[in-house]
């Protein structure tokens, strides 16, 4: 199916923010707390190019929660619309976007041109927070260690409360995603 297909049976951003069960709250908090940076020009040139984007996620992803905010900053400034396709329901279009190619890592953020035509893809994390996400998964047992499930949640737990609260992230974030931009601009 073409881009420009699936854009338009994706969701509205706003009806999957109301639908949201798991993280509608942290994503608004995100969402209040992110000051964009002032962009101007980069806001007005990608406003020239007319891009919209298709968001695959799931509410459930605490990437999700952090970047999705973000993104409709982005989105709001340069007058991009954005609609959200489900992960788990949509595998033929999250299998195009896998990351190192076998991992169904998301948020995926596809931009699109008039067109239909894929311009760029983002996703799921910025490199700055990858690596700190990395460093505290690799603090985690083996896999076959007793306490391994628990230190998981442990973690899990971590990532949300820094994914809410920490603006490093965020501007990390948005720098990523606008870098990923800029090359297409």
């Amino acid at each position: 199916m073409a881009l420009d297909q699936w854009f338009s049976q994706a969701i509205a951003a706003e009806t999957y923010i109301e639908e949201m069960q798991k993280h509608r709250e942290n994503l608004q908090e995100v969402y209040d707390a992110f000051d964009i940076p002032d962009d101007a020009s980069f806001f007005l040139e990608l406003e020239k190019q007319n891009l919209r984007v298709i968001a695959i996620t799931e509410d459930w992803c605490g990437d999700a929660m952090m970047n999705i905010p973000i993104l409709m900053h982005l989105a709001e400034k340069s007058h991009m619309p954005v609609k959200m396709i489900l992960r788990d329901s949509n595998l033929e279009l999250m299998d195009q976007y896998l990351t190192n190619g076998k991992s169904r890592s998301i948020p995926i953020f596809i931009f699109i041109d008039e067109n239909g035509q894929e311009v760029t893809h983002w996703g799921p994390r910025a490199e700055a927070v990858e690596q700190e996400v990395s460093e505290m998964k690799s603090q985690l047992p083996d896999k076959d260690d007793p306490e391994h499930e628990k230190a998981f949640h442990g973690l899990i737990t971590k990532l949300t409360e820094r994914f809410t609260s920490d603006a490093e992230f965020w501007h990390a974030t948005y720098d990523s995603i606008k870098a990923e931009l800029q090359k297409s601009l």
